[in-house]
């Protein structure tokens, strides 16, 4: 009897043994072309992954601030100079050191690839010079760029057109003044009431503003600002200039601000009213500008400071520096500390944030 199973399984056997006589390498072949195209698959992937983490880490790369900062001298003739620093107030590298010249308003290209400034080189004379961020390739340019004269300082916090200051006989004169201001995210109303029979209410001065409010629009609850840490005086809210926002909302970074004038020897004085912790922050001993920092809960300030000691000498004089103010309203300066400096414009690089760069002019426009 013929076992046609038993056939069959060596005709399978023997034509399966053939093939492999016949095509050794036929296998191996097939499994290499489908580990090749793995290869390739994973390849793509890891090339997606890399771009992926290049386009963040460029959103998150540091922003960069480059100043002109004059260091003023007990003896002799001081220059401007450009200082880099990355945002957390780190030094990084001076990027110019001529002393033909007074270097100011550097400004980053749109790319952050080059900084442009002018260097005053007499009276009503200009060049226009330009300069890499790590030092290289400083040369003179023939003519400032379209996009260098056409850029402003960014819009800051400025004291506004003060109503019943005297100038306006049709104003609502001090002491007889109640407007109301509501931050735009609906949390606090500022309640900015006189009243008629306060003298310190009817100047600019040192507790003007006691009987302003704090409204917690969701309790209920008032604060008087007199009551509130930090508060020596409140007379105008300041505005953003150009746009008249009077307050500065960046979560979890809630502010307004406001100025006061302190006397003939200390002028001005400007101070941040947190409106979360409701407390009084002064931002200078003088007079100050904050420049906001759209997309993050911080702020640029230049700050105005009377009288500072100039190192080695019993000179003083008026200085300015540039600082900034974090969420919690701790603050870094751009210079170097126990210093008499005078700052001659500065400009910020913010990788992957809108706008790009941030930027203050040494005339303020």
């Amino acid at each position: 009897m013929i076992d046609n199973n038993h056939h069959f399984r060596q005709t399978g056997e023997m034509l399966s043994r053939f093939k492999e006589r016949r095509f050794p390498n036929r296998r191996r072949l097939v499994g290499g072309l489908e580990n090749a195209a793995l290869w390739m698959r994973w390849l793509r992937l890891f090339a997606l992954l890399a771009c992926m983490v290049l386009a963040i880490a460029s959103a998150n790369a540091a922003s960069e601030i480059v100043v002109a900062i004059r260091y003023l001298l007990a003896q002799g003739e001081s220059h401007a100079h450009l200082f880099l620093y990355r945002e957390d107030g780190m030094p990084l590298r001076q990027l110019t050191k001529d002393d033909s010249g007074q270097d100011l308003d550097p400004i980053f290209a749109p790319d952050g690839e080059t900084i442009v400034f002018t260097r005053e080189i007499g009276e009503n004379k200009f060049e226009f010079w330009s300069v890499q961020p790590k030092g290289d390739a400083l040369k003179r340019l023939d003519a400032a760029p379209e996009w260098y004269d056409a850029t402003k300082s960014s819009p800051y916090f400025a004291w506004p057109e003060m109503e019943g200051s005297g100038d306006d006989e049709s104003s609502t004169p001090f002491g007889q003044r109640s407007p109301h201001f509501r931050a735009p995210d609906g949390s606090v109303e500022l309640i900015l009431r006189e009243i008629k029979q306060d003298e310190d209410d009817s100047v600019n001065g040192p507790e003007h503003g006691k009987h302003y409010l704090l409204r917690d629009l969701k309790s209920g609850k008032e604060f008087e600002f007199a009551k509130l840490p930090g508060f020596e005086g409140a007379v105008e809210q300041l505005q953003l200039k150009e746009k008249g926002d009077r307050f500065l909302i960046e979560p979890p970074l809630r502010l307004a601000f406001f100025g006061v004038h302190l006397g003939s020897t200390d002028g001005d004085t400007d101070y941040a009213l947190d409106l979360t912790n409701r407390r009084f922050v002064r931002l200078s001993p003088n007079w100050a500008a904050p420049i906001p920092l759209a997309g993050e809960p911080a702020f640029l300030a230049l700050d105005y400071v009377r009288y500072v000691p100039i190192p080695g000498s019993d000179k003083t004089a008026n200085c300015s520096y540039l600082e900034r103010w974090d969420a919690n309203l701790k603050k870094v300066r751009y210079a170097r500390d126990g210093t008499a400096a005078v700052c001659y414009g500065a400009s910020m690089y913010r990788p992957g944030k809108t706008p790009a760069t941030v930027s203050a002019r040494k005339s303020g426009d």
